[in-house]
């Protein structure tokens, strides 16, 4: 019986081996030409704008893409924007505009005395276009004309726009972050505890101002009088792209690929199983995925259900030491639930591994109070197999066997 069952688990890990696992990033047929620096959606259509390709559109949830640039003289593409039913594209050679989904492009350029765009934003009725060199440029007519707004903007090369109500956020190139209550009228440095000033990314949610800067991930919870650090978790890379889904917040990486937090920063848990391309330079949310653009000019797709995972609380009884219980029902198919117990607060890690050690599932990385908790993992998509769900919290390791059987 004995020889008979380790037969049988030799038989799940070779399936396990052999055939792929779904649940993790997949590259999309396209779109090609050059880094994918940005995209943007609107109704069922997402478009990708790259550094040479110029702009391409797909309109089947990234199953193919097709390049919509008639008009478009200068296909080095930085920023996309949507304004109502019209679609911007900044550009190292200006800002243009389609109003029918790419079939055809106008040049803007009226006004514009820096060409080299890095950044657009849509506030209200006004249109912001911020520039490497140039600063910030508004236009009140949908791009037919430009003026130069950079009244107090120390450092002028923009490459980041967020808005927040009636608050206007300009990251820039080693200069930190920059604030307009007035349309860009006038501007001041923000940059209270920004300890790394090259911000390449900027993302809004509620009262959460969140930059990305070649030093990690910060947030400002009042608009950016003060910042704190909030990259537990994250390498010590460039934060190049940030997205937001709900309260869940992306952030891609410029050589580690993809990371997720459900608190605000508090702590971050890596999700980069199967991106072959680790350098992320564009995120966004389409329907139920979330989508990558990466430096060799891929773009990838992943289910947003395959990253958001939350624990429970079963009692704030104190526990009198940490532990791993064993998961239940096991064997499982398809979910399975697994139960921990903490003494103190501390940042807890649970995540699962294959039997040859890659790391496919963060079910758990954050600070959690003391306590009794229980997470679920829903293996759907996975193969028949072994795996490993390890527990990480302080000096506390533990590592428990769980069997997946389809």
């Amino acid at each position: 019986m004995k020889n008979l069952l380790h037969f049988l688990l030799m038989a799940i890990v070779a399936l396990s081996i052999t055939h792929p696992l779904l649940a993790q990033w997949v590259q999309t047929n396209g779109p090609t030409g050059g880094q994918v620096y940005s995209f943007a959606v609107t109704g069922t259509n997402l478009f990708a704008g790259t550094y040479g390709g110029g702009v391409f559109l797909s309109t089947n949830n990234g199953t193919s893409w097709g390049a919509v640039n008639a008009g478009l003289t200068n296909t080095r593409v930085h920023a996309l924007a949507v304004f109502g039913t019209n679609l911007f594209a900044g550009t190292v050679g200006g800002i243009f505009l389609t109003t029918d989904n790419g079939t055809s492009w106008t040049a803007l350029n009226t006004g514009l005395t820096n060409t080299n765009v890095w950044a657009l934003a849509v506030s209200g009725v006004n249109l912001f276009a911020g520039t490497f060199g140039g600063g910030i440029f508004l236009s009140t007519n949908n791009g037919t004309s430009w003026l130069e707004v950079n009244a107090g903007l120390t450092d002028t090369r923009v490459v980041a726009l967020a808005v927040s109500g009636a608050n206007l956020f300009a990251a820039t190139a080693g200069g930190g972050v920059f604030l307009s209550t007035n349309n860009g009228t006038s501007w001041t440095a923000v940059n209270n505890g920004l300890t790394n000033t090259y911000v390449p990314a900027l993302t809004v949610s509620g009262a959460n101002l969140f930059a990305g800067t070649y030093g990690g991930v910060f947030l400002s919870t009042n608009n950016g009088t003060s910042w704190i650090a909030a990259s537990n978790g994250l390498p010590n890379d460039v934060i190049s792209a940030l997205a937001l889904s709900g309260a869940n917040l992306f952030a891609g990486t410029a050589n580690n690929g993809v990371f997720f937090s459900t608190n605000n920063g508090t702590s971050w848990a890596p999700f980069s199983a199967g991106l072959t391309q680790p350098g992320v330079w564009a995120l966004a949310v389409f329907g139920p995925n979330l989508f990558a653009g990466t430096w060799d000019g891929s773009a990838w797709r992943r289910p947003l259900s395959d990253m958001i995972t939350s624990v429970d609380q079963l009692s704030n009884a104190v526990p009198t030491h940490f532990s791993l219980s064993q998961n239940y029902p096991n064997p499982f198919n398809p979910s399975t639930t697994i139960q921990f117990e903490i003494p103190e607060p501390t940042h807890v890690e649970l995540k699962v591994f294959t039997s040859l050690g890659r790391e496919i599932r963060a079910l758990v990385s954050e600070i959690l109070t003391a306590g009794r908790y229980r997470t679920q993992w829903d293996a759907t998509g996975f193969p028949s197999g072994v795996y490993f769900c390890r527990m990480q919290a302080g000096q506390f390791r533990d590592t428990r066997r769980i069997l997946l059987v389809k």
